[in-house]
């Protein structure tokens, strides 16, 4: 038993014979529909203008995010920022409610807490501090 497949116009729904399978490219990529001849051309002209438009624009880049600059901050060690803007509101000293805390109050909050200094430069100190043999 023979079948007959009948295309129907993506765009306006209609049938007849000549209504086929396109192929056409666009943004690198390639798109199939199925179309009549009028709606082929409608698209081509389309197309044609589209490339048109695309010859004589530019393309925008999307914005990226910065990234952040490295924390050269020296660390607290068994503290928080919230505990050096306490101590330093008990200090008088005048503190960000938000963001990140300047390096000279993070200093004095260290050299108030000597606790408070991070080990990691210990090493550094050291080797410089022992006299060559």
């Amino acid at each position: 038993m023979a079948q007959k497949v009948i295309l129907v116009d993506d765009l306006d729904h209609s049938e007849g014979d000549d209504v086929a399978r396109r192929e056409f490219p666009l943004l690198n990529r390639t798109f199939a529909i199925d179309l009549s001849e009028a709606n082929q051309q409608r698209l081509s002209e389309a197309l044609a203008f589209i490339e048109q438009v695309l010859e004589s624009s530019r393309e925008v880049k999307q914005a990226t995010r910065a990234k952040k600059a490295a924390d050269t901050s020296p660390r607290l060690q068994g503290h928080t920022l919230t505990d050096v803007r306490e101590w330093a509101r008990e200090q008088g000293l005048d503190v960000p409610a938000r963001g990140k805390l300047p390096d000279e109050l993070i200093e004095k909050f260290i050299a108030a807490h000597p606790d408070a200094a991070a080990t990691d430069t210990a090493p550094e100190d050291q080797s410089e501090a022992t006299p060559a043999a």
